[in-house]
């Protein structure tokens, strides 16, 4: 009988042989407006037996999974997780630090923000540093850990429920449907109304060509 993705995900992470593992990943990096989301979770390998493992066996990176599949991956991660760090990067501390230096930051302060600290702190693609903990960086992570697609879940949800209820502000944008990702309609309208406030004007972007002509 053929394996779940979730059970192929918590097997990886078990076989690191210790108890707690958390997850780090982020959402939005080639988004064109709206916040970088940051995520970890903190797995407990001792608790996830049973009917609490189960409710994870669906498990798998955010970018392969439908919007409703996400939102109940998302709580069932809220469930079965020992614990949970968001934090929100705006665009202002994007532009002005720029996208790569705010991502590593963001990772490395949701894998301190996590208690206790874990045997092992899994990270999607990127080495963060001796500034944070010690850490391994994966490669599509989000595909092969259960931890950093747990985290890649919770990043992409809050920043999707982030970006929808900011429609409501910015109705021109169409924020609701992308998200703040570029597609034809969203730069149709960045080049009709301009670029708004939760635009980042770091990135170079041929919408805001007509802008600076």
């Amino acid at each position: 009988m053929a394996r779940s993705s979730g059970q192929r995900l918590l097997t990886h992470d078990r076989r690191l042989g210790v108890r707690f593992v958390a997850g780090a990943d982020e959402a939005g990096r080639g988004s064109l407006a709206g916040p970088l989301v940051v995520a970890g979770v903190l797995l407990d390998y001792e608790l996830l037996q049973g009917q609490r493992v189960r409710r994870l066996s669906a498990l798998n990176d955010s970018k392969q999974v439908a919007h409703a599949e996400r939102e109940a991956l998302f709580h069932a991660v809220a469930g079965c997780a020992s614990g949970i760090s968001v934090r929100i990067v705006p665009v202002g501390e994007i532009d002005r630090n720029g996208l790569h230096r705010s991502n590593l930051a963001g990772l490395r302060a949701v894998l301190h923000d996590l208690c206790p600290p874990a045997d092992a702190c899994l990270v999607d693609g990127f080495r963060l540093g001796p500034s944070a903990p010690p850490h391994r960086a994966i490669v599509d992570g989000d595909a092969r850990s259960a931890a950093i697609a747990a985290a890649s879940i919770v990043a992409k949800v809050v920043r999707d429920r982030v970006m929808r209820r900011l429609d409501a502000v910015y109705p021109r944008y169409g924020f609701v449907s992308h998200v703040g990702y570029i597609t034809p309609g969203h730069s149709s309208a960045v080049r009709a109304f301009g670029p708004s406030s939760l635009h980042r004007r770091s990135f170079q972007a041929a919408c805001y060509a007509d802008e600076a002509a």
